[in-house]
């Protein structure tokens, strides 16, 4: 399945995560990856288990990057 397919699929869940303002695609060692944005990293302890970002994604990987907050100007 193309990782754009995953994305879509499983945008909506992750949106609704603790602390995640963004989903897209991107690369991480020539590698397509599934970029989750949130607004600042926090440690996984501090996390349920059911609010963590998933490690991959049906068989891509996800790379979490904190990016701030958004907010339109």
């Amino acid at each position: 399945m193309a990782i754009e397919d995953v994305r879509a699929r499983h945008e909506d869940r992750l949106l609704g995560l603790p602390n995640v303002v963004g989903v897209g695609v991107g690369e991480r060692g020539g590698e397509p990856v599934i970029k989750v944005f949130v607004a600042q990293k926090v440690p996984e302890s501090a996390l349920a288990e059911d609010e963590r970002v998933p490690e991959s994604l049906e068989g891509y990987e996800v790379d979490v990057e904190a990016i701030g907050e958004l907010r339109a100007e």
